[in-house]
């Protein structure tokens, strides 16, 4: 779960207004030479469930000198909109460190200059740290690196046991596993299996996160890897498309409402079977869980080493300053310790999601710690697992809005019934010359 289309939504960021924010002298915080033991309150801004609330405490009783003073957005979409409109004000009341998400990534580079090279502040010592795909995804065309890695998004499959149970389907993950193990037309077999044994209910949540899956696995998606538009006339995504509208006909989808689940009351009363799962995605479901009253011992959830269609990433986030930031050494200091290791398994332990960093990625594999909301199911080694072969894919200046504001509209055309792939491939093509010009 990145380029300047998103300004223009925001309003047109001037000349003036990037000026105003232009780099400045590398290495030291306006007003003076950084002092590390005078007292500084950070803003930061995350999204989602990102696991850092413990993390800003132990960082603030490590450095009594420091406040934090944390704002948590509650999906990316909408902190792309909320740093999208502060930038296009010339950087006012960008906190001073803000999360990046992966959609988006891409319109960032745009506007690379407003954000400090943090070669500055010798992230480049820790280049090995992270899968080298992490690091070169926040380097801008001139080498500047724009973020501190937090998680990728190596995704497995989330199924409900009990819905599997009643539908005469193995429950224990391994032979799930077994059972799912194949490509995008396989997983729809199963579905349309389930479906019928199971009286007519749905196998997935919505064909929104289940297309977004599909893209994230082609080689090239929404755009080239040279950054031009690849959907109109793409053969591969149309066909796509109309697998998933087939299985969408079929009555597959439970058609909900992307985030919300009916409150969460969907993953408790047995409205849909499986999920796709990035690892970020289970501190939604257990969010979700704990909204609609389960409990550890009532979730009937569990978490499978497989996904159709083998190895895919499906987003993950970085750690940015903006220029506009009075008090950047401090503000590096806070990510540069918010990402190492160390931090980044507690991180995973409190949102499920999977770290970007090598030593982490380590540390969950061989502890396999038990999942107490997914039937103690290792979810972080069975992340590490799917992590195997994982390259993220190439994202576009607009991407995050083609998916969300593009092929999400389309797929509700499929989802509700109110047209067929034909329709809805239209409407995503409509749709795609509004959002992109």
């Amino acid at each position: 779960m990145r380029r300047l289309g998103f300004i223009a939504a925001a309003g047109t960021v001037s000349a003036l207004a990037l000026s105003a924010c232009a780099p400045a002298a590398s290495g030291g915080d306006a007003g003076g030479e950084y002092d590390p033991e005078a007292k500084v309150e950070l803003t930061i801004t995350t999204f989602g469930t990102f696991g850092y609330d413990e993390l800003y405490k132990e960082y603030m009783e490590l450095h009594p000198n420091v406040t934090i003073k944390a704002k948590n957005i509650d999906t990316g979409g909408n902190a792309k909109t909320d740093l999208v409109t502060k930038l296009g004000a010339g950087g006012k009341g960008v906190s001073d460190i803000v999360a990046i998400e992966e959609g988006w990534l891409g319109e960032i580079m745009n506007v690379s200059d407003m954000f400090v090279d943090l070669r500055d502040y010798g992230i480049e010592d820790r280049r090995a740290d992270w899968v080298d795909w992490k690091y070169e995804q926040a380097t801008d065309a001139e080498g500047r690196v724009l973020g501190y890695g937090t998680d990728i998004g190596p995704t497995g499959l989330c199924y409900n046991k009990e819905a599997f149970e009643a539908a005469g389907f193995p429950t224990d993950r391994e032979e799930v596993a077994k059972k799912l193990e194949g490509d995008w037309a396989h997983y729809f077999e199963v579905g349309q299996e389930y479906v019928e044994a199971s009286g007519g209910k749905a196998w997935f949540d919505h064909g929104g996160f289940v297309w977004n899956s599909i893209v994230n696995q082609q080689e090239e998606g929404y755009y080239t890897k040279d950054g031009e538009l690849n959907i109109e006339d793409n053969a591969d995504l149309r066909e796509n498309f109309d697998l998933l509208a087939s299985a969408i006909e079929g009555g597959q989808s439970a058609a909900q409402e992307a985030w919300n689940w009916n409150e969460g009351k969907s993953f408790v009363d047995g409205t849909f079977a499986t999920m796709v799962c990035p690892g970020w995605m289970l501190g939604n479901v257990k969010g979700k869980l704990e909204q609609a009253g389960a409990t550890p011992e009532t979730s009937t959830w569990d978490f499978a080493d497989v996904f159709p269609g083998g190895a895919g990433n499906w987003g993950g986030a970085w750690l940015s300053i903006p220029e506009t930031s009075q008090k950047k050494d401090a503000a590096a200091a806070l990510a540069d310790w918010l990402t190492q290791p160390e931090q980044q398994v507690k991180q995973s332990a409190a949102a499920g999601n999977f770290p970007s960093t090598l030593e982490a990625q380590e540390t969950l594999a061989s502890e396999a710690t038990p999942n107490e909301w997914f039937n103690g199911s290792p979810t972080g080694a069975i992340l590490a697992s799917r992590a195997e072969g994982v390259v993220a894919q190439f994202k576009g200046p607009k991407d995050s809005e083609i998916q969300e504001k593009v092929f999400g509209p389309a797929l509700q055309v499929l989802d509700t019934g109110e047209g067929d792939a034909d329709a809805a491939w239209d409407k995503a093509l409509g749709l795609l010359k509004e959002i992109v010009k």
